[in-house]
């Protein structure tokens, strides 16, 4: 049975996967066999992906997800892998500062050692609040929980062009004040700008990725220590459904199938 001396010991080792020379990229999971394979194919550390998570489940992204069901899934990707996992919670499956810290709570009995927790829509001062209880929660357990505090300013376009930046870098020292590790910035793939941020946070940064964006080599070079795939990976898997479908009634052929995993392969990832 996990302790939370063993879990303290996997979020150190987490939290020291964070670094400019050699970044943590994360190729996100939502569901069982996507972080086995997601492990078996190397990679250090598991992050799920709030959206493909949500979806796997039948609920759209954006705090639509029962709790429940979400600490669910954390508890059992948990459990099928040998890595630390770091969970996506939304905005913390919660109207409140309080819901927040209980969620996280939940968080560390499923057995996470990291968290992602977005501002959205809330101003500042009420994502203040519930970082703080998020921290609060991991303390209490004593658990140095790796919370990384999304902030949408880039991904939503929140402002000015000419402010962003410095709104962005503002919330961040806030964000970090109240407890967070560190700070995630998706939307943004500028080196300019990156490069900015990353000189202007002082924590990891972490970088959304995709089709299209420098290497994470040239990210590391900018100074970020982490970059994640997001929902990216889930919604090429879920093109695939559509390819192969679309493929089959108006061709009849199979093409989209080319490149599938091998059905025993697959199978032998979910055995034991």
């Amino acid at each position: 049975m996990t302790t939370h001396v063993d879990l303290a010991a996997k979020a150190e080792a987490f939290a020291a996967l964070h670094t400019p020379a050699a970044p943590l990229a994360l190729a996100n999971a939502w569901d069982v066999a996507s972080a086995r394979i997601v492990a078996a194919a190397g990679a250090p550390a598991v992050a799920t992906t709030s959206a493909g998570v949500a979806w796997s489940l039948g609920s759209p992204d954006g705090d639509a997800l029962a709790r429940d069901r979400a600490l669910d899934l954390i508890a059992r990707v948990v459990a099928a892998v040998p890595v630390p996992v770091t969970a996506d919670i939304e905005g913390g499956f919660g109207g409140g500062a309080t819901a927040v810290g209980e969620t996280v709570t939940g968080v560390l009995s499923a057995g996470a050692v990291g968290i992602n927790i977005e501002d959205g829509h809330r101003d500042p001062a009420e994502q203040i609040e519930r970082l703080a209880a998020a921290r609060a929660a991991a303390d209490a357990a004593g658990v140095p929980l790796y919370i990384n505090a999304r902030i949408d300013t880039y991904l939503r376009g929140f402002g000015e062009d000419a402010t962003r930046l410095d709104d962005t870098l503002a919330r961040a020292a806030a964000y970090l004040r109240a407890g967070a590790t560190g700070v995630f910035v998706p939307g943004v793939l500028d080196p300019d700008t990156v490069a900015e941020l990353a000189k202007g946070i002082d924590a990891p940064l972490n970088i959304l990725l995709g089709p299209d964006a420098p290497t994470v080599a040239a990210f590391g070079a900018l100074g970020v220590s982490r970059v994640s795939l997001g929902s990216w990976v889930a919604e090429a898997a879920y093109a695939v459904v559509r390819r192969a479908t679309e493929e089959l009634i108006s061709e009849g052929t199979y093409g989209a199938l080319a490149h599938s995993l091998p059905y025993g392969e697959l199978n032998d990832l979910l055995k034991g």
